[in-house]
Order: structure tokens, then C-alpha cells, then sequence
């Protein structure tokens, strides 16, 4: 297996934990809990996975790569996972390989937009996660999720009537539960102060922009595309993205451009040229200007 990094469905992320108690219950959800060190020795390979994702460390250490940011995971950490992170298990130190406990709840993106539950009030600040995907949880909230895990294992054992729909709503629970501790702490980070419906819309507009810019900033830059894309002016979806995130939308676009390079320089061995087809840029030379700019390395001495 190389390092470029893998695209991995949720079905995908099943397969490498094979037994787990959801398993075979449903495509779009499932609940795991890993003991094997032989299992997380997979996920070194730098991955994509299509859907969301919350690591629970109950007991052990190691280090995790989010969009290459490096995170210490220690016992009580949560990771959140968003579609088109880019992660891995970064190291495991040799005293911590029979010591690893986690639970890894995870489900697709289809079943997020299917919930009853208020997602996308819940993820109105989830900007926020590209910069602060990682958690501590403290004594209370590690209690309140060990009964989820436990009601989980005792629903699989009795199997009642309606047993895939009550874990559908059990999975529901937990992650708004996940998300709301994890908006929790972040609301102690300083925020521009503003209210109302008005502050509410643009937040929503700044989702639907990153959304769009993740699957799309590989081959269109220009603010007009995703101003179409939205049904608004360049001009108005600039002042919006400015006001709520304080970042332009070009920078936001030039961010993810940035990131998708350096992913592909530190995890892959294919050609600089090649790169610069896949990114769409006119010739190596604009590339080159572009990166260096934003680094103040060339790409060859990023790779190093």
C-alpha cells in the first residue's frame, strides 16, 4: 500500500473491524470498539473517509494526523472526523500497543441529512473543527457516553424488535451529544459577538460555501462559480464569508488548494507535474508561484 492518501467509504471502514456490534446491521452506521493494535496499524495509511466520525480514547496514547496537523490522543480524548479530512494514525509507541481502548462511532453522510435531529444547528460553528478536531473529555461526559456503549452491547445481545432503528436513534443521540460538548468548549474561544436570524444565515451560507469548495477547489477558484452555485452575487457571498468566518472566500478556496498539495507531495510519489494537472493549474510555473507564496517553499523543497 502506498501513501497516497485512500478514499474509504463507510462500508469500507467496516471491513476493518470485523465482529463489531453493528456491523451487519445497517451500511450507514456502526459502533466499534478496538482493542487490536493490528487494527489501528491500518490506519497509518494517510485516508479520506466519506462520512463522519467520533474516536472515543478511553485508555492508551498515540498520535493522530488531521489535514497534516499532528494531535496527542491520550485516555478521555475525542477526535471528530468531518468528510474530506484527511487522517492517520501518526505513531504508537511500543509500551501503549496493549494498553489501546478505543470506541469509534461513525456514519455516513446520508445519514446525517436523514435525521429528525437538528444537524445543522448543532454544526453552525463546525468550521471550527478544521482547526480544533480534538477533545477532552471530563469525568461526567466519559460516564454519560460508557452507558451508551454499554446500552448498545445490551440491545445487540437481546435483540429486540426494531433493534436497527433503535441503534439508528442511539447513534443519533450520541454524536449530538459528542458535538454539543465539543461546541461547548469551544464557545471559551474569543468570537466576534453578533446575533439574530441574519448571523444564523450566514453561518448557514459558509457551511454550504466550505462544502462546496472541498469538492470542487481542485479544479474552480474563482468566486463567480460558487456564487452560482449558491444563487448570490460574488460580491454579496464575499462579504458573507468575510463577516462570519473573517476570512475572505479566496483564502478559504487557497486553503484548501494549499492543503490538497502539500497531501499530495508528502503522501504521494507522483511526478510535480502530475500535481499540477490534478490541481488544474496552467503549467508548473504558475504552481510553483502559487505555493511558494503560501509556504515560502518551492514544492520540491516541501517534499524535500
Amino acid at each position: 500500500m502506498d501513501n497516497h492518501p485512500h478514499e474509504i467509504s463507510l462500508n469500507d471502514l467496516q471491513k476493518l473491524f470485523p465482529g463489531t456490534v453493528t456491523d451487519t446491521l445497517s451500511d450507514d452506521f456502526f459502533i466499534a470498539e478496538i482493542h487490536q493494535h493490528e487494527v489501528l496499524d491500518i490506519l497509518k495509511y494517510p485516508c479520506r473517509l466519506d462520512g463522519y466520525m467520533a474516536v472515543f480514547c478511553l485508555e492508551g496514547e498515540l498520535k493522530a494526523e488531521i489535514d497534516l496537523k499532528t494531535y496527542d490522543i491520550h485516555e478521555n480524548s475525542v477526535i471528530i472526523n468531518l468528510p474530506g479530512n484527511i487522517s492517520r494514525i501518526y505513531s504508537i509507541e511500543d509500551d501503549q500497543l496493549d494498553r489501546l481502548h478505543f470506541v469509534v462511532v461513525a456514519v455516513s453522510s446520508d445519514f446525517l441529512s436523514s435525521s429528525r435531529m437538528d444537524y445543522v444547528r448543532m454544526f453552525n460553528e463546525s468550521i471550527a473543527v478544521l482547526d480544533n478536531p480534538c477533545f477532552e473529555m471530563n469525568g461526567d461526559e466519559r460516564a454519560i457516553f460508557s452507558r451508551y456503549f454499554e446500552l448498545v452491547d445490551a440491545l445487540v445481545r437481546n435483540s429486540p424488535k426494531g433493534l436497527k432503528q433503535v441503534l439508528r436513534n442511539i447513534v443519533s443521540s450520541c454524536l449530538y451529544y459528542a458535538g454539543s460538548i465539543w461546541q461547548e468548549k469551544l464557545l471559551t474561544a474569543e468570537r466576534p459577538k453578533s446575533n439574530g436570524e441574519q448571523t444564523m444565515r450566514a453561518k448557514l451560507v459558509l457551511e454550504q460555501f466550505l462544502k462546496l469548495v472541498a469538492e470542487y477547489h481542485d479544479r474552480e477558484r474563482a468566486m463567480g462559480f460558487y456564487a452560482d452555485k449558491l444563487c448570490l452575487t460574488p460580491k454579496y457571498l464575499s462579504k458573507i464569508i468575510k463577516n462570519a468566518s473573517g476570512k475572505s472566500g479566496p483564502e478559504w478556496i487557497d486553503s484548501f488548494v494549499i492543503l490538497e498539495a502539500k497531501n499530495m507531495l508528502k503522501y504521494s510519489v507522483m511526478p510535480i507535474k502530475e500535481i499540477v494537472y490534478k490541481l488544474h493549474f496552467p503549467n508548473a510555473s504558475v504552481f510553483y508561484k502559487f505555493f511558494k507564496s503560501h509556504t515560502g517553499l518551492t514544492p520540491s523543497e516541501y517534499r524535500g
